[in-house]
């Protein structure tokens, strides 16, 4: 976890050497100057779809982020002006405490990919995707994609500039996420139930599972999926597809 938003323990000063209001202070300034910056970026990707993806640690964000960028003209087929999928020009900005294993892996459909090691931090922020967005040809790309650093508490708090936010649960990890991790699930646009092929040697149970996203995010679209053998990931493309449709049709 990290300093910067107050979630990691600073052994070094007590509880009682900070004023509570001190650190509400702190904690406003910082998604004040957050907020500003994303509003900057959301003008710089105005003519592309930028997604955030969010999730715990091994939840399946990479391997779908990889499936898709090899499917990509799939979604090209969701644009009315076009009788043939169109070539779908991509890049992806990756975030990870450490390494670039993930980056390694997706560079390898031949997309431009940019790494960003946050080191102490749990989330990315505007302006490092700022930073990194910089390395990209934006005004030749569709879609942008965020993979967000492997977490369901921070980045929460986080706006990068993004269009939409996805957030994955694998069925690997329970039915209960969206009760104990609510705020997260109640800023996505869409959920993403992953790995979905292992539901039943897991023992998922999905109604269980669908009645808490009803509850805690009754604003997000659910999808299905598995980014392993395919299933669920046409309805999926037609989304993102749409999505990608609608902003360059709002491009003056």
């Amino acid at each position: 976890m990290c300093g910067t938003c107050r979630c990691q323990t600073d052994t070094s000063i007590s509880t009682s050497e900070i004023a509570a209001h001190q650190l509400l202070q702190l904690h406003q300034n910082l998604l004040t100057k957050n907020d500003r910056l994303a509003e900057h970026n959301r003008t710089l990707f105005r003519h592309l779809l930028a997604i955030n993806i969010l999730s715990s640690p091994g939840a399946g964000k990479t391997t779908l982020v990889q499936r898709l960028l090899r499917e990509r003209d799939l979604m090209a087929g969701a644009d009315p002006l076009h009788s043939h999928p169109i070539p779908l020009q991509a890049g992806v900005i990756v975030g990870d405490l450490a390494s670039d294993r993930d980056a390694q892996r997706l560079r390898q459909t031949g997309v431009p990919v940019v790494q960003i090691n946050s080191g102490e931090l749990c989330h990315l922020e505007a302006d490092t995707v700022a930073q990194a967005a910089q390395q990209l040809d934006l005004a030749n790309l569709h879609l942008l994609i965020i993979e967000n650093v492997g977490n369901l508490v921070c980045p929460a708090a986080f706006d990068l500039g993004e269009d939409l936010r996805l957030v994955l649960m694998s069925v690997t990890e329970g039915e209960d996420k969206p009760l104990k991790y609510p705020t997260l699930f109640k800023t996505a646009h869409a959920v993403i139930i992953s790995k979905i092929d292992l539901a039943d040697m897991v023992g998922f149970k999905r109604d269980e599972a669908l009645r808490h996203l009803h509850l805690i995010a009754p604003q997000a679209l659910i999808f299905e999926l598995s980014a392993t053998t395919g299933e669920g990931l046409a309805s999926f493309y037609a989304y993102l597809g749409q999505a990608i449709f609608q902003c360059r049709d709002k491009t003056p």
